[in-house]
């Protein structure tokens, strides 16, 4: 695991490029460990969304329940 001191930490190309691959940074002082600085997890950051048009698809097929034109209808006129 890769280390660097306070004093480097104005080195942030080489900080930036370790935490980019992936790798754990040790922050020391006196070559004392004071912390840790952990990468971002990408597969945390990019979750899938859930697609909401399909699921309504295949709960409620092609109907249309009644009152969602008038709910539609209010909301256009409230725009102005």
């Amino acid at each position: 695991m890769p280390s660097i001191n306070i004093r480097q930490l104005r080195d942030t190309p080489r900080l930036k490029a370790w935490l980019r691959a992936g790798k754990t940074v040790e922050l020391r002082e006196r070559n004392r460990l004071i912390g840790k600085i952990v990468p971002e997890r990408p597969s945390a950051a990019k979750r899938a969304r859930p697609d909401f048009a399909a699921m309504r698809k295949e709960i409620l097929g092609d109907r249309v329940l009644p009152g969602a034109d008038l709910l539609i209808e209010e909301r256009r006129k409230a725009r102005f």
